[in-house]
């Protein structure tokens, strides 16, 4: 089962946090479908929308690992499904 998801990604910029976000999700089996991104006075926001390929790794699994380079960068990383992320944000 394929599930669509929404990646954000916010904290202090640095080197390789775009590296290290996007080796976490292929080693994880998953797909960047789309990337928005901007550093606004120091400090780096990233969007993605993934799909992750829960056959290869369940989708709790890959947000563990996600967690995991958050805590290793100093970065908030969060990872919904597309549908509680639009479900959240309906007015």
């Amino acid at each position: 089962m394929k599930t669509p998801a929404i990646l954000s990604v916010l904290g202090e910029d640095r080197v390789g946090i775009v590296a290290a976000v996007s080796a976490a999700l292929a080693a994880n089996g998953a797909n960047i479908e789309d990337i928005r991104q901007t550093i606004i006075t120091g400090i780096f926001s990233m969007t993605m929308l993934v799909t992750v390929d829960e056959e290869a790794c369940p989708f709790d699994r890959v947000q563990a690992e996600l967690a995991t380079v958050g805590d290793e960068l100093g970065l908030q990383i969060t990872l919904q499904r597309e549908d509680v992320f639009r479900a959240m944000h309906r007015i």
